[in-house]
């Protein structure tokens, strides 16, 4: 099976490239990051300036000009196409109220460390109890509110570092 690659470049254009097409590639490695390349009847010196293999990102530079390169295989296209692209989520830093109401108890202090779910406070809005949970794992930066507090729709209630 013949596997694609989008190779972004810059991070303003992209290059579908395939399996066939990379092992045409006349190219020569003269060290650990540098290549001597032969395309279409011209000679390249690239090297390797930086990797980071996890993020598939890469700094190359083509005789005297630099590229970032950032390479999707076939499920990382899948993904995006999906929707799901990794790292595409907001990082959540503040927990404002949904609603207008009154903090009946906060279950953290600044400084604690959270994981994701943990009760953080609850909230007594229109004769219910509501329990607001952790977005994700972090540490508390600070807590604007007291047991007891009214406080607004949006009104900041905790921040994390």
């Amino acid at each position: 099976m013949n596997k694609s690659y989008t190779v972004k470049v810059n991070n303003s254009s992209e290059i579908d490239i395939t399996d066939k097409e990379i092992s045409s590639l006349d190219s020569i490695k003269t060290s650990a990051s540098k290549f001597h390349v032969l395309q279409n009847n011209t000679s390249f010196k690239a090297k390797i300036t930086e990797a980071h293999f996890d993020e598939k990102t890469y700094k190359v530079k083509v005789n005297n000009n630099t590229y970032n390169i950032h390479i999707l295989n076939d499920l990382d296209i899948l993904i995006k196409e999906m929707g799901f692209e990794v790292g595409a989520t907001k990082k959540v830093n503040d927990i404002k109220a949904p609603m207008p109401g009154l903090i009946l108890e906060i279950n953290v202090a600044v400084g604690q460390e959270v994981k994701e779910d943990d009760p953080l406070l609850i909230l007594e809005a229109m004769k219910m109890e509501n329990v607001l949970t952790s977005p994700r794992d972090g540490i508390i930066k600070s807590i604007a509110v007291a047991k007891s507090d009214a406080v607004e729709k949006n009104q900041l209630l905790i921040e994390f570092e």
